[in-house]
């Protein structure tokens, strides 16, 4: 049975996986996140947080996105369309009750909100998948559109930044927090240690390469999902800048006093990493939770993709896509496998006790000091 009644400290933040950062167990997460995506759901079951309230929609109908359907399969309580007026009525650090559909705070009706179940979420995810070939066309138009429009980063190329790293014959491992990152990552491990390719985070990669142990080489984005501890790790930082000369994430390392290089191009971060690689000479590419395909890049946020598109026809002879590789191949120890060791090892013991005296010997000896104690 679901409880209905639920008391916690109220956490705010309109870009969720900022305040994904800032959870903890006992906190209520308040978001404005239309259409929840995959891995900001998981960073937010992460967290141990137990409520969601949405001042949007989690599930508009524009797509099958399958972030809510994880959050209430993971045990949370999802209060949906609660209103953009939360933000104004609730702050950080208040105590707040969810009462069925309703939110309380200081013992007044805050506002209220349409609780969503797993079934309701599948329901709501079945009526988006008619809506999937709409989307579709529109995505595509707007691909073709822009492709137009960023053709020179494939024909006439960008200027890419100077960068301290040698990538001349070796691998480019490029880490973004995308689908099934952090099991594709782990998978890598023994490739990772032979090969030793050069290490680039985007963004909030370069913190899956440290909890995974690794220093990134390289820190690629607009510094905005990646922590403070990422950019002081001694990478080597490379801001996003665009076509209108901004670079949103410049500003934020100026502040922690860190220097920097400005990449600037069209397109997403991990465009721009892939093409640093390409250009600076690597051997091969090896991408891990890059977004490729329609509900990924709706997920994202982006209505194209022009120029991830164009990059991976330019860089495609150089480029493996190592996504969803975790469920490829995943070995296991079979009896009979454990069984040929265990003979193996007992035929090497054999072999080298037969062949030295000085173990036959001693053998002997403690075979004769048994029969000795037994009295045999």
């Amino acid at each position: 049975m679901i409880q209905m009644q639920h008391t916690g400290t109220a956490m705010l933040d309109r870009k969720t996986k900022n305040l994904a950062k800032r959870l903890k167990l006992g906190d209520i997460a308040i978001i404005d996140h239309v259409d929840l995506d995959r891995v900001t759901a998981e960073s937010l079951i992460e967290t141990g947080v137990t409520v969601v309230v949405n001042a949007a929609s989690f599930i508009s109908g524009r797509y099958p996105n399958v972030g809510p359907l994880l959050l209430a399969s993971n045990g949370m309580y999802l209060i949906d369309s609660a209103g953009k007026d939360i933000f104004d009525r609730v702050k950080e650090g208040d105590e707040i009750v969810v009462r069925r559909d309703k939110i309380f705070c200081k013992g007044k009706i805050v506002t209220d909100g349409t609780v969503l179940t797993v079934p309701i979420i599948k329901e709501k995810m079945e009526k988006a998948k008619d809506n999937i070939g709409v989307e579709l066309e529109k995505f595509a138009t707007n691909t073709l559109y822009y492709m137009q429009k960023e053709k020179d980063l494939l024909l006439e190329g960008v200027k890419v930044p100077a960068s301290i790293i040698d990538f001349s014959g070796r691998h480019a491992l490029i880490v973004v927090r995308g689908y099934d990152y952090k099991a594709d990552l782990r998978i890598l491990r023994s490739y990772i240690r032979e090969v030793k390719p050069v290490l680039i985070g985007v963004d909030g990669g370069a913190d899956a390469l440290l909890q995974e142990g690794y220093k990134p080489d390289i820190i690629v984005g607009d510094m905005d999902s990646v922590s403070d501890g990422a950019l002081k790790s001694g990478a080597e930082l490379i801001v996003h800048a665009y076509k209108d000369g901004s670079a949103p994430g410049l500003k934020r390392l100026e502040k922690l006093n860190l220097l920097s290089r400005l990449f600037n191009a069209p397109g997403t971060s991990e465009d721009i990493a892939m093409l640093l690689a390409y250009e600076k000479g690597a051997d091969l590419l090896v991408a891990v939770g890059t977004h490729a395909n329609l509900v990924e890049f709706l997920d994202k946020g982006r209505a194209g993709m022009a120029s991830t598109f164009l990059v991976r026809l330019k860089v495609g002879e150089r480029l493996v896509d190592a996504k969803g590789v975790n469920k490829l191949y995943q070995s296991k120890a079979k009896l009979s496998h454990l069984l040929v060791l265990i003979f193996a090892a007992l035929a090497t013991t054999v072999v080298i006790v037969m062949s030295s005296t000085t173990i036959r010997g001693f053998l002997r000896l403690a075979v004769l000091k048994i029969r000795l104690y037994l009295g045999f």
